[in-house]
């Protein structure tokens, strides 16, 4: 029997899009028995690549560009995907289950996977400069890249993981860097500020000039080119690169007529289900999570491939039969000799406790506890005995 469906469509080529069909195993959904028409729609030329290394390797130069591809070739030849590349998704119409392209084209789906990402926050001033940058994609990390064989001073606005990251990077390659950020430490609204206060030091010890507690209030600029950041307090910090970190939102820009539910992200259910036959994962994607008590949204690599396989089979089993998503979250970032991972939340007002180790030796863990009960587990340096304490959140949630 001959039989024909309806494109699968996936908006979105990042984490989250790339996180459905991890190589070198197939395609979750052709894993999964889907046998259709498989269509990846993304607004950047390049296919799926991974973005941690962009801030950290990449832009380090450690790392070719090619070697952040989740896929090859043959890889996608074997999955039978057409890939629309290139070419950014402007509408959604769920009524007619169809995806308008940015060519007007119309792709008809029977199932849709969103899984768009994120774009960067950017300063309401400054952006027409030129040596004023964000990072987010390959080809934004390589036009940095560029700029920083040139040995200029950086400015790096942000000092969540990404500009924390970037900071590190940018330093080891032993350049003039400032890091500024609103908090009073970097990686307050991560680990909050006694891990943050930590995280400090580190960026000190290696040469880093920290502005904490401070507002950018504006760029200056001359023949066209960055000269100086401003800051609340009337300093100005030279510089000939700056790098905003500042945050992302939800790109969810092309969803706002098609009447899925939206806030921070696409509004899902347990399920990743934004509406029927519509799915979301990675970044985008809100939904209630039951450890958590309310609504999340995951900025995690990790997440974006989990999720992308659980929205995967849900698509096509149903929602009779789909299953929940309620991961305990898990992410790590680099920053010169140290690896910082987590387990859970570190909510602001939790309590820390070091349970293993010494922060004075750099290599230790520490369980955040809120309400009564373990809420997060952080390793510094740690990897092997923070495995340990995972449970401790599941065991608490489930107490």
């Amino acid at each position: 029997m001959w039989w024909w469906r309806p494109p699968t469509s996936r908006p979105g080529g990042g984490g989250g899009g790339g996180g459905a069909a991890p190589p070198p195993p197939p395609h979750a959904l052709r894993r999964e028995g889907f046998t259709g028409t498989l269509t990846m729609v993304g607004d950047e030329l390049r296919p799926p690549y991974d973005r941690p290394p962009l801030s950290k390797q990449v832009l380090a130069g450690d790392w070719e560009p090619h070697r952040t591809s989740l896929r090859q070739d043959t890889d996608i030849q074997r999955l039978r995907m057409n890939l629309r590349l290139g070419c950014r998704a402007t509408g959604l119409d769920t009524a007619k289950r169809a995806v308008t392209l940015a060519d007007g084209d119309r792709l008809g789906y029977d199932g849709l996977l969103i899984t768009t990402g994120l774009r960067p926050r950017r300063l309401p001033f400054g952006h027409e400069l030129a040596g004023v940058h964000v990072l987010r994609t390959l080809d934004e990390t390589l036009t940095l890249r560029a700029q920083l064989l040139a040995g200029p001073r950086v400015v790096v606005i942000g000092a969540g993981f990404l500009g924390s990251e970037i900071a590190a990077t940018t330093r080891g390659l032993g350049l003039d860097v400032t890091l500024v950020d609103v908090e009073t430490t970097p990686l307050a609204r991560q680990v909050g500020t006694w891990v943050g206060g930590l995280a400090g030091d580190m960026h000190r010890d290696h040469g880093v000039r920290l502005r904490m507690d401070r507002h950018v209030t504006g760029l200056t600029g001359e023949n066209g080119r960055v000269t100086a950041v401003v800051l609340d307090d009337g300093t100005r910090l030279p510089a000939d690169v700056v790098v905003v970190a500042i945050g992302s939102v939800p790109a969810t820009e092309w969803l706002a007529d098609s009447g899925l539910p939206l806030g921070d992200g696409v509004l899902c259910d347990i399920t990743c289900q934004a509406a029927p036959r519509v799915y979301a994962a990675g970044d985008v994607a809100n939904w209630p999570h039951p450890v958590a008590g309310g609504r999340i949204r995951l900025e995690q690599r990790t997440n974006a491939t989990q999720q992308a396989v659980t929205a995967a089979k849900n698509l096509l089993s149903g929602p009779a039969e789909a299953a929940p998503y309620a991961p305990i979250p898990f992410g790590w970032t680099d920053q010169y000799d140290t690896r910082i991972q987590i387990h859970g939340w570190c909510p602001s007002g939790a309590t820390v406790e070091v349970v293993d180790g010494d922060p004075r030796a750099h290599k230790f863990v520490a369980l955040y506890k809120a309400g009564g009960r373990v809420v997060g587990a952080l390793g510094w340096n740690s990897a092997r005995v923070l495995r340990e304490y995972r449970s401790r959140i599941t065991e608490d949630s489930a107490a």
